[in-house]
Parts: structure tokens; sequence; C-alpha cells
């Protein structure tokens, strides 16, 4: 049976691809960091509930409104997604987010579609097959293309561009190429450096009409993004935009400083796994010349990040798949060459060997497993508590919950580190996290509630213990919900 698939068919790749990311979409729950939960699905379902989970919104923000930088493209389009399964009677978050997963699983197969048609149009099937094979099955793209993360969607419009930008330079192509281009910023302004990088190639090649088409489209895309849709909600264009620039001309600089220069390029070699890291980032950069087109927006990107001093290594994810294409593409003369052929096939091996352990690992993950299920016990059991307890007082630090999962929005989270009480307090729940002097902590609380019951116990899951045993500062944290019976 196995014989006969055909390893080097496109559509062999694609259903390989579909098929690793439905799983994930499926058993990989939870969200994978603050960004892709609190700043996504937060923020748009509780619109939907007539809340402002962030106070993003100016008729929210009680005295001087300001933007706070957060594009309204990609929140926006989550609001009517949950808006439309609201209003046909969806309601249950985690079915809410399971769809949510799917629709993102489908989305992100066009990384891998567009991946293998730009690596053949510009070089070979032969180099296709071996892109196409990356981008479907590197531990990384399942579990992050799931995800509600501005960083991985915005590549199916960047590389939607570049297929549309190195087709026949027809007008409908090269404006097609902008408007797919501009979506792609108004997902993540930072992508701006890499369309502007695409700009500049059609100068460098004296492309003057592909450059006054394709910037044409990129406004267009950007005006009716952020001009329009800004000016309908703050009365003036592009207020969401320049608070991103005011933000971090003044603060951004101090967010996550990181003065290692070359993290971004450690990344990108890393996600790949090593040997086959260092390859392709030696591929990348003979590329150069041959492959202009994709690599000058893409090294504008790189340097770009690197000279930022906020750094993130999720960042840089957005080329992730350029670096891949340009490796191998770059590498493919190497290849002829007796050692580095050996040396290439030999890292063929070790990526295949390393990566699908990985893979399977991290795309049956549940993240953030404690704080989701600590929500979804009160959704679960219909429970419309008023005031909510998250006591962090053993290790001093309380994490934000995800009251998405709790399905009810007029419920009040109270967050408090140090074990203090006062006869004023008044809590339905309280949620103990981490065993750190658990009981005398409880024990505290039982003296303002005598009544106190335990409910509910939320583990975190293997690899949110694995993560935190990896770096402490994962903090996934064990929690217990007690019921008050105080009314």
């Amino acid at each position: 049976m196995l014989s006969k698939i055909n390893l080097h068919a496109f559509k062999t790749i694609i259903i390989a691809a579909l098929v690793i990311r439905m799983v994930a979409a499926i058993f990989s729950e939870g969200y994978a960091m603050h960004d892709d939960h609190f700043l996504i699905v937060e923020s748009s379902s509780s619109w939907v509930a007539g809340h402002d989970y962030n106070n993003w919104l100016p008729w929210n923000q009680p005295d001087e409104t300001k933007p706070e930088g957060h594009s309204f493209t990609y929140v926006g389009i989550n609001y009517f997604y949950f808006y439309a399964a609201n209003a046909i009677g969806i309601h249950d978050p985690k079915i809410l987010m399971l769809i949510n997963r799917l629709l993102h699983a489908l989305f992100s197969l066009l990384i891998v579609f567009y991946g293998f048609k730009i690596t053949e149009k510009l070089s070979n099937t032969k180099n296709a097959v071996i892109v196409g094979w990356f981008l479907a099955l590197t531990w990384l793209f399942p579990f992050v293309g799931v995800r509600n993360l501005v960083e991985i969607t915005c590549i199916p419009f960047m590389m939607g561009a570049l297929w549309l930008a190195m087709k026949e330079k027809t007008v409908k192509n090269l404006l097609l190429a902008g408007i797919v281009m501009g979506m792609a910023v108004s997902f993540r302004y930072q992508v701006g450096v890499f369309a502007i990088g695409l700009a500049l190639y059609f100068l460098v090649k004296k492309e003057f009409r592909s450059f006054i088409f394709y910037c044409g489209g990129v406004l267009l895309t950007f005006v009716i993004t952020q001009g329009l849709v800004d000016y309908l909600i703050w009365g003036y264009p592009f207020a969401e935009m320049w608070g991103y620039l005011t933000y971090n001309l003044n603060e951004g600089t101090g967010y996550l400083p990181n003065k290692n220069f070359f993290i971004y390029v450690e990344v990108l070699m890393g996600a790949m796994l090593i040997p086959m890291g260092i390859l392709l980032g030696i591929g990348f950069f003979k590329s150069a010349k041959k492959y202009l087109i994709i690599f000058l927006p893409s090294l504008l990107f790189l340097i770009f990040h690197s000279f930022y001093p906020g750094k993130q290594e999720r960042f840089i994810l957005p080329i992730l798949p350029m670096f891949i294409m340009l490796g191998v593409m770059g590498y493919e003369s190497l290849r002829e060459k007796k050692f580095w052929g050996k040396f290439w096939n030999v890292s063929v091996k070790i990526f295949w060997v390393l990566n699908i352990p990985i893979l399977l690992g991290i795309t049956f993950t549940y993240t953030k497993k404690s704080r989701v299920e600590a929500m979804y016990y009160f959704y679960e059991n219909n429970i419309k508590a008023e005031q909510v307890l998250i006591e962090g007082s053993g290790d001093d630090h309380t994490s934000m919950a995800p009251q998405f999962y709790a399905g009810n929005w007029d419920f009040y989270l109270n967050y408090k580190q140090v074990l203090t009480i006062d006869s004023t307090e008044q809590y339905d729940y309280i949620i103990f996290s981490t065993t750190i002097n658990l009981e005398e902590r409880i024990n505290t609380y039982k003296t303002l509630f005598p009544n106190m019951e335990l409910v509910q116990v939320c583990e975190p899951s293997y690899s949110d213990k694995f993560a935190r045993w990896l770096n402490p500062n994962n903090r996934n944290e064990y929690f217990q919900i007690w019921a008050t019976n105080s009314f």
C-alpha cells in the first residue's frame, strides 16, 4: 500500500499537510502564548457579548481615549466568526475554538501550496518537493498553523503576493499582488518592511510599471482596512497605525530587550533543527543574486528585526517559509559537489529522525490546559458567578485567566498575590494556583469562608509540565477551584 504512494507528487504533499493539521486542530487544544489568545480571541469574542475585554474601543476607555496600536483587521475577522457562530446557536467555547482551529488549519495549507508553486517556478520540481515536505511536516508548522497568531496568519498573504508578483506581469496580477500584500501588512504592521522590500526589488530591476501598480494595490488595501475602518471607529484614519508607531518609538524599544543581534538567524536555523538549519542558512545567503525577488524582502525583514531592541522569537516566523525556500534553492549548487551532497543527504535523514517525534508530540499537545480547564469549569457547570478570586500567593504570581472559556463576561476576576484577607472580601469562588503552601493558604481563607468546598482540580498537561521543566518562566500552574458557599 505504502509503496504505491508517490512521495514526489504535489497531491501527496498537500494531503499529508492537511491530515497533520486536522489532527493538530482536533487534539492541540488551548493556546500557545499570550498574544494568540488574549489579543485576538478574548477581544473579539467579548465584543460579541457586548463587552470590551482589552478596552480597545474608544467609547469604553475611561478618560483620555488613545489607540493601543492593534490593527482591527484580523481581530475583526474573528469577531465576525464569533458573531456568526453565536447567531446560529454555537456557544460552547471548546466547540467554537475547535471550528476556529479547523478553519486556520485549512488556511495554513496555502503556505504549503505557495511554497511548492513558487519554488517550482523559480527552480525545479525536485526542489519544490523538498520545500513542500518541509512546509508540510516540519514540527512547528501544524502547531502554529491552527493558532490565532498573526505572525502565522499573515504568511499566506505574503506568499500569495510573491506568487502573483512573479507570474505574468499584467496590471491585474501586480495590482492583486499589492492588494494581497496589503492584507498581510494589515494583519501585522511589521510585514510592511517585507512589503517595502518587494517594492525595492521592482526598483532595482527598473520595473517601474510593476512598482507603481504593486504599490497602488498595497495602498488601496491599507486605505480601506486602516484608513476607513479606523475613521469609523476613532473618527480619523490610521489611528491604530499611529498608535503603534508612537508606542514603539517611545516605549517599544524597552519591551523585552535582547542584545543578541543574531537571535533571529538562530531561530530560523533552529526551527529547522541542526544540521539542516545550518545548511539552509548557507543556502539562504547563497540565493541572494538568483532569487532576489524573495531574498531582498526577507533580508530586510531579518535586518530590521535584528536591529530593533525588543525581540521575541515569534516575530521572525513570517519569513520562515521564505528561509526554507531560499535555503533549499540556494544550496542546490552545493549539492552537486560530492562532500556537500553527502552532507545534505545525511542532514536530511537526521532532520526527519529528529523532526517526526517532535512533530507527533507537539501535534497532540494541549497547551495551557489548567488555565483553560479552570475557566471551562464555570461554563460546563452553568455557573454564573459574580466574583472569582485568582489566588497566587504561593509564588507571588497570578497568570491571566482566559475568561472566554467560562462563557461568561459578567463575572469579575480578582487577582491576588499576597496572602491577606479582611472581612469585607466577598468571593463566589477562589482558584488557588500552584501547590506551594497550598494548605496554609486554604486554611487562611477558611477563616473567612468556613463552608468552603473543593469542587475542581485542574492539572497542567504533560507538555505544559515539560515546558516548565525546560524553562521555569513557562508558568503552567496546578489549580484548585473552591466554592466559598458564602451566599
